[in-house]
């Protein structure tokens, strides 16, 4: 465990790693530390995320109407780099696997299985949201990849800690799906990066893995999304995977789909998906269920989990 960064030390170690940083107004006072009476820190590892969206770093740093910011420390855009987002407790990580935080404390490999959310992932990780979509699709530019990677090796290199102290938030909190590569190799570039000099050569490409839609999730948000007010998001890492598959099919417009909210038109048409596979009545409710989502996502690269 160790004493969160200052905001001068966090910017002088990641400049000191290779990253050209950028600072958005106020990140060094933009935390939840007085909102929710909780100081963040000691602090024992970095989590990784994907955004599940584009031109999402207001959103990071604003937050969503369920959801205040910042929602991590730092944004990495596709094209417009690494900006600071806040500075101190931030909502990004939400309730996570005790045992995933032992372990990442202790510094053990491999992770256990993230089954139970019975801790608070805020008081204790930096968080970094990658913009991406998170569908298997969209691309990692080589740039954007290889800051990832240098982000995480200087705050690891910065507290003496190893690549083990590094994790995917789908490693911590069950049903979640980001980051879209495969977090071990991830690890292994993070290890390279950290056994040579700050700024070293690190690899170009990630490693791509399969995304992954909880169906349980998904349930609870096409039950709780469309009688909520407007824009209210349940899951949204799932649901952005699930619309994107509807939209290639051909049932959904793409103008209702990737703000993570199962309203009533995604409902609608996730009913005409399972319409066109034969079920009909309270078969096609656009409740997902496991048989017709399963075979969304064999045609459209993602799996599903119960």
């Amino acid at each position: 465990m160790s004493t969160p960064l200052s905001a001068d030390q966090m910017l002088a170690k990641l400049k000191g790693e290779g990253l050209t940083v950028h600072e958005h107004p106020d990140w060094r006072t933009h935390n939840r530390d007085s909102a929710t009476g909780k100081t963040f820190g000691p602090v024992i590892g970095v989590l990784i995320h994907h955004t599940a969206g584009h031109g999402d770093k207001e959103t990071c740093y604003n937050g969503r109407s369920d959801l205040p910011g910042p929602l991590c420390h730092s944004w990495l855009g596709k094209t417009a780099g690494l900006w600071m987002i806040g500075h101190g407790r931030a909502n990004h990580a939400g309730l996570v696997d005790l045992d995933v935080l032992n372990a990442l404390r202790a510094e053990k490999s491999p992770l256990p299985k993230d089954d139970q959310a019975n801790a608070d992932g805020n008081d204790c990780l930096y968080g970094l949201e990658i913009e991406n979509l998170g569908n298997g699709a969209d691309p990692y530019p080589a740039d954007q990849y290889r800051d990832a990677v240098l982000w995480a090796a200087a705050l690891c290199r910065a507290h003496g800690w190893s690549e083990r102290s590094v994790a995917g938030h789908k490693e911590v909190q069950p049903g979640k799906v980001d980051p879209s590569f495969d977090m071990n190799v991830f690890r292994t570039d993070v290890r390279k990066q950290l056994e040579s000099k700050p700024g070293g050569a690190v690899p170009q490409k990630p490693t791509p893995s399969t995304p992954r839609v909880d169906l349980s999730q998904l349930v609870s948000a096409a039950k709780k999304d469309p009688p909520a007010r407007q824009g209210h998001v349940t899951y949204m890492a799932g649901v952005n995977l699930v619309e994107a598959a509807l939209v290639a099919e051909g049932l959904l417009g793409k103008q209702y789909a990737g703000d993570g909210s199962f309203g009533s038109t995604t409902v609608a048409a996730y009913a005409a998906w399972q319409r066109r596979l034969g079920y009909s009545g309270s078969g096609a409710d656009g409740i997902p269920g496991m048989t017709s989502l399963k075979k969304l996502g064999a045609k459209h690269g993602f799996d599903v989990v119960a």
